[in-house]
């Protein structure tokens, strides 16, 4: 299984892989992350991406206003930048996002492990589902994507998921 915990995978990846891996280097996003444990998640590591997808970055803190800080003063001079803060799944969040080259960035910050965030443990279960299914699956979770779908309820829909297609797609791990 590929180490999702390092970007060294996109260096062999396709076109958009490597190119994400370009940006993230040449502007030293997850060193200037380091403290927060970044881990790239989201489509582009699993190849689900489509135009419009944006590198996911999630991250750990454990003050939230310094992270606040430090995103802010670290990449509040980029283009498109925005910070908020909010609540998911009854966690405090931050999540920040900026242009850097062809992407857009988004910072998505929680006070829990990475490992144990939703959007790490969604990839990890879709990218063992995508080995599983296949190509054609694939062609067909990217076929909904294209047609306005988010990750989860697309692959709730061809694995015929009942319920919250985030809570759902849980229960696979």
């Amino acid at each position: 299984m590929i180490d999702f915990l390092t970007i060294e995978y996109l260096k062999s990846g396709n076109n958009r892989q490597r190119e994400a891996y370009q940006t993230l280097m040449q502007h030293a996003v997850l060193e200037k992350l380091s403290e927060f444990s970044p881990v790239l998640v989201g489509t582009i590591p699993i190849s689900i991406d489509i135009s419009s997808s944006d590198l996911d970055i999630a991250c750990c803190w454990t003050n939230k206003n310094a992270f606040h800080n430090y995103i802010k003063d670290t990449f509040g001079n980029k283009a498109g930048f925005q910070i908020s803060e909010t609540i998911i799944n009854g966690h405090e969040t931050i999540i920040s996002s900026f242009i850097l080259g062809n992407f857009e960035i988004e910072i998505f910050g929680q006070a829990i492990a990475v490992e144990k965030q939703y959007g790490y443990r969604h990839m990890l279960i879709e990218y063992k589902i995508l080995e599983q299914q296949g190509e054609e699956f694939r062609k067909e979770i990217l076929e909904l994507k294209e047609r306005g779908y988010k990750t989860e309820p697309a692959f709730a829909l061809l694995l015929g998921l009942q319920g919250n297609p985030y809570e759902a797609l849980l229960q696979l791990e």
